[in-house]
């Protein structure tokens, strides 16, 4: 496997980058609509990407809701690329950019079927699964500090 590297991303230069894996992964592979995966709130975040080589296949999006506060959102794999750990170094470079910052508190509304996979990095669930985009999600926070 070719050298994994992450790095945050540039707006708006890599944006047709982000949207590309995004349009692939939840448009194509999952049917979610595209006013809700393109919901308008992309330049008010912080986004990285990973690459396997010099391809991207991973992004996700880290979007504040307030000064202590942050949503992880939009974390997407390429279909080929899954299985190899690449989900799994991109979690831990998104805490490590985290723990630079003064985010207190993380969140996510993870896909119940991944449930378990953010709870390896310390995600807790809170409240019920409930359906968004027609695929079943449970929200997950993480306290940093």
């Amino acid at each position: 496997m070719n050298q994994l590297t992450v790095r945050l991303a540039t707006l708006p230069q890599d944006l047709p980058q982000i949207h590309k894996i995004r349009y692939l992964v939840f448009q194509i592979e999952q049917g979610v609509d595209p006013s809700l995966e393109f919901d308008g709130k992309d330049d008010e975040s912080e986004h990285m990407l990973i690459y396997q080589g010099e391809k991207a296949v991973g992004t996700v999006r880290l979007r504040p809701l307030d000064a202590d506060t942050i949503k992880i959102e939009r974390l997407a794999v390429l279909r080929e690329f899954r299985g190899m750990g690449i989900g799994r170094v991109l979690m831990e470079a998104v805490l490590a950019r985290l723990n630079e910052t003064q985010i207190k508190t993380a969140y996510m509304n993870a896909q119940q079927p991944v449930q378990a996979f953010y709870e390896r990095f310390g995600f807790e669930p809170e409240g019920k699964v409930f359906e968004e985009a027609g695929i079943p999600h449970i929200r997950m926070k993480k306290l940093l500090r």
